[in-house]
């Protein structure tokens, strides 16, 4: 039995006719934007790894969409990616919702805590990643990014905890030194480009491989294209950037400068580690407000490949 009341994390996936399954729940980052293919699809480092969980591959399913927020993920993904049926289900979301006015980590807790508690149930091994602030990638000045950073720091702890809780496989990514890289960035600064993505599929198969739940051949680190260079990202800014700055300034930039403004007086005041721990303590209170876990039945799925 694990901590929380469940059963202990599978230490291998028995192969059968079946193959193994794999969904993908969360948003851009892991719908693949940044790494296209021809046909103006996107493959992302989701299906890199799909491809390397087996011999033979996965089956796999993506539901993760641009612009997802976690209640997305929660009311519209969950049960798509149930209906997969899946072995391995990886679940990356909360960027989205630390870019809007409207952020709540109450609320994000809640609808990450439903998402993994009910794969957990399911006998679903979960991947999750906590993630680099928005503000660190897009280089924003201080005052704009220091809110970022809290509200992305929340969403880590919360990530943290529940990864814990539902024996998770958890990957740092917000440590990793290659992130932030310009060589591993797509022209948006906010997307890896292929080589992020390679970096995600190849750290995350080596997550599952560690763990006995992985036996294909680990995913390439060597992109097949070049990645983009600073005239890219000047037509891109030039282009579409633009235009997403103009999306969200009409609901995240009015919340942002209030925050900024905020953050500078605490500055001046010499009391800006306040504003850290009112958020952290936010964080945890989010935790202690969700129910308790339940003990898993002996009717879970326990990686069953019929």
């Amino acid at each position: 039995m694990s901590e929380s009341g469940g059963t202990a994390r599978p230490t291998h996936i028995p192969r059968a006719p079946g193959g193994v399954r794999f969904a993908a729940l969360g948003d851009s980052l892991t719908e693949g934007v940044g790494d296209p293919v021809p046909g103006g699809e996107w493959r992302g480092w989701a299906a890199l790894l799909a491809a390397g969980l087996a011999p033979d591959g996965a089956e796999f399913l993506n539901t993760a969409r641009s612009g997802a927020l976690t209640s997305h993920v929660a009311d519209e993904q969950l049960p798509k990616a149930r209906a997969h049926r899946p072995h391995i289900a990886a679940v990356i979301a909360g960027g989205n919702d630390t870019l809007r006015a409207t952020f709540d980590i109450d609320r994000v807790a809640r609808h990450l805590d439903t998402v993994m508690s009910t794969l957990y149930r399911d006998g679903t091994v979960v991947l999750t990643a906590c993630l680099p602030d928005p503000g660190r990638l897009l280089r924003l000045p201080a005052l704009l990014a220091c809110p970022l950073v809290r509200r992305m720091q929340a969403v880590n702890t919360v990530v943290h905890a529940l990864s814990h809780r539902y024996n998770a496989l958890h990957l740092h990514v917000a440590a990793e030194p290659w992130f932030a890289q310009r060589t591993a960035l797509s022209v948006d600064r906010l997307h890896p480009n292929e080589l992020g993505h390679r970096m995600l599929a190849h750290r995350f198969h080596s997550l599952l491989a560690e763990a006995g739940l992985a036996d294909g051949p680990p995913p390439s680190t060597e992109p097949d294209t070049a990645g983009p260079g600073p005239v890219d990202q000047m037509v891109w800014m030039a282009t579409k950037g633009t235009a997403w700055v103009v999306a969200r300034c009409q609901d995240l930039l009015p919340d942002l400068l209030r925050l900024a403004a905020a953050e500078g007086r605490h500055r001046l005041a010499g009391t800006a580690t306040l504003l850290d721990l009112r958020s952290h303590r936010a964080a945890l209170h989010a935790l202690a407000a969700l129910a308790p876990v339940r003990p898993l039945g002996p009717a879970v799925r326990e990686l069953d490949l019929g």
